[in-house]
């Protein structure tokens, strides 16, 4: 399988784009994938870590083993990941628009990942499902509920939604890639 260098974007980058980030991550070891993770916020404050609740949700998934996040500190959305990733996969559609908005470099490469696994044409290669879908307009409708300031039942059925996701990626790009 093609080797991705893949961003995963949130908003604040201690809670949806750490747990994405870290499902595909334990996808791409456990299946020999050879991707590359980052994750990355648009209104990030710098260097904080993960919350209890977002650590307690990945290890609330028993597919996922015993995650290591500790070490995570968030991190602003910058020039040179956009120019390392292959691709940029967002919460919400108002990343899509931050990203258009501020790295412009980065817009043909930066989608949605549910409109991604929702609209991606089947018969494509991976690079051109990205392509196809980051020219669509983000919809609303496929965005990722935000965990923040909601109890440790929200951020699980976060971090469930995520995990079907990441999974259901990892089979999309090995159908077009491997």
């Amino acid at each position: 399988m093609t080797s991705l260098r893949l961003v995963t974007l949130c908003s604040g980058n201690v809670a949806r784009s750490v747990m994405l980030g870290t499902m595909l991550t334990i996808l791409s070891d456990a299946n020999g994938y050879g991707w590359s993770v980052r994750t990355a916020g648009t209104h990030v404050v710098e260097g904080l870590a993960v919350s209890a609740r977002t650590r307690n949700a990945l290890h609330s998934l028993d597919d996922l083993g015993e995650p290591h996040v500790g070490a995570h500190r968030s991190h602003q959305l910058n020039g040179d990941d956009v120019t390392w990733a292959d691709a940029i996969l967002t919460s919400e559609a108002s990343q899509v628009t931050f990203v258009r908005a501020h790295l412009p470099s980065g817009a043909a490469r930066t989608v949605s990942l549910a409109q991604l696994l929702r609209e991606a044409p089947l018969d494509l290669a991976f690079a051109d499902q990205l392509r196809y879908v980051a020219s669509l307009e983000p919809m609303t409708f496929f965005d990722v509920a935000d965990p923040a300031g909601g109890d440790q039942a929200d951020y699980d059925a976060c971090a469930a939604i995520l995990w079907e996701m990441a999974q259901a990626f990892a089979t999309m790009v090995a159908k077009v890639t491997g």
